[in-house]
């Protein structure tokens, strides 16, 4: 049963349906592997044990009687904790939010439910999901994979640890700024951002209603396209035959390769050839209108958010981390006509972006232009932190920016992921281009 604990989610629900996997005898598996691993307390936020074993028992009884209601039927994952749950405290990592109970589950839990989904619990994140790094001193900072004493990214850090470290088959989380794609690609996961408005977010904790997204970190493509169709009640796309022949992929130049870690860099650049090996023709260049985005970023994200957590924060700004409460504050400078001004910018680039790129399959980039920084030394420097989260999230800010599907994949060096970007609502294109890159880069 150890390898339960490794194999990918559409693999278990696989053994499920053929019999080989009891789905209560998996969920008190994957509860004994939580309660007994050290940084259980670093990962979950509170464990759902008996809405669990419910689900459990319903998805054998279900089971046995061929009445499956997906692949994915008996499967357990965890949540982020901003996506609400009934009667379970959902406290989007902050002490401003401390016994906030809901009365119903969130519209993308209870797709998953109604999909068969087994509900862990909820995993720690970053202060009302407002930085990249996965650092919380309020709650928890859950530790990466890769390096224990480094920081795991965020904001989805339990999300992704959880999946990391062997205690979910799958996680949840939401990306507003990078808050998928960056836990993923520190922790050798798969991680979709999905296009603005294209899942659901009733029932989610908000940061920046304009660019909040959900999305699914995982152990394959496969799987991420399995928890898209459960979070949104659709049909997961056909990745059969899925080939890079022939494909037109971009690597996008502009601003991503600035000051960027030479192993990430090296990392990326195998992974490219990888691609180019497996028929996949190669463009290199610069978009000029991506810059003009970016430019803009400062202007729209912090106003955004302090608007939507301003008057909270100042009622009890002690309560939050320093770094993370400055950073909510630096959104009161930004005036409407700039805030205004700022979205006409970025809306054109929008345009000019999507013309820029038609002719191509998707663009790459590496998801993160460093490796994850210090716990001890982002708690005791501040400069550090601010330069680290600004860093962790500037490329994978790039997708938010300019609203398109984005799928980060290991590049098969630990904590280096490569991103394959391509247009909104395309992400069944996207997932099968990421399954035939999968293959490519395993």
């Amino acid at each position: 049963m150890t390898n339960w604990l490794t194999i990918t989610a559409g693999d278990l629900g696989r053994g499920i349906g053929a019999g080989d996997i009891d789905p209560v005898e998996l969920c008190q598996t994957y509860l004994d592997a939580i309660e007994t691993h050290e940084f259980r307390d670093r990962i979950y936020a509170r464990l759902t044990v008996d809405r669990a074993l419910t689900e459990a028992a319903a998805a054998r009884d279900r089971a046995k009687a061929g009445r499956r209601l997906s692949l994915l039927d008996g499967v357990p994952i965890s949540w982020k904790d901003l996506f609400d749950s009934a009667g379970v405290a959902t406290e989007s990592g902050s002490a401003l939010l401390r016994g906030r109970t809901p009365d119903h589950d969130a519209v993308v839990l209870a797709n998953a439910t109604a999909a068969g989904l087994v509900c862990l619990g909820k995993t720690h994140m970053t202060e009302l999901a407002f930085s990249g790094l996965g650092l919380n001193p309020v709650t928890a900072s859950p530790p990466c994979v890769n390096d224990h004493a480094a920081v795991s990214g965020g904001s989805s850090s339990g999300a992704a640890t959880s999946v990391a470290f062997g205690l979910a088959a799958a996680g949840i989380g939401s990306d507003t700024g990078g808050s998928v794609r960056a836990p993923a690609a520190w922790n050798d996961l798969v991680g979709l951002k999905t296009t603005l408005g294209r899942v659901s977010v009733g029932g989610v904790v908000p940061l920046c209603p304009r660019f909040d997204t959900i999305g699914p970190l995982c152990r394959s493509v496969e799987d991420a396209a399995l928890l898209l169709a459960a979070l949104e009640g659709g049909t997961a796309p056909d990745l059969a035959n899925a080939s890079l022949q022939d494909t037109r992929f971009l690597v996008l130049e502009t601003c991503a390769f600035d000051d960027i870690d030479p192993k990430v860099d090296a990392a990326f650049n195998s992974a490219v050839d990888r691609l180019k090996a497996a028929g996949a023709r190669i463009t290199r260049a610069e978009i000029s209108h991506v810059t003009d985005a970016m430019d803009q970023s400062a202007s729209v994200f912090a106003p955004e958010a302090y608007g939507v957590w301003g008057d909270t924060i100042e009622a009890n700004p002690d309560a939050m981390h320093d770094q993370v409460r400055e950073r909510f504050r630096g959104g009161k400078a930004i005036s409407a006509p700039a805030y205004v001004k700022a979205w006409r910018v970025i809306d054109q680039a929008r345009a000019e972006y999507a013309a820029a790129t038609a002719g191509y399959d998707a663009v790459l980039l590496p998801t993160c232009a460093i490796l994850p920084p210090n716990k001890e030394r982002l708690e005791t420097d501040g400069d550090y932190f601010v330069k680290s989260n600004l860093m962790t999230l500037r490329n994978t800010r790039i997708g938010n920016l300019l609203n398109l599907a984005a799928l980060t994949l290991p590049t098969g060096v630990s904590s280096v992921g490569i991103t394959l970007q391509t247009n909104p609502m395309s992400e069944h294109r996207l997932l099968r281009l990421g399954a035939a890159a999968e293959r490519a880069l395993a």
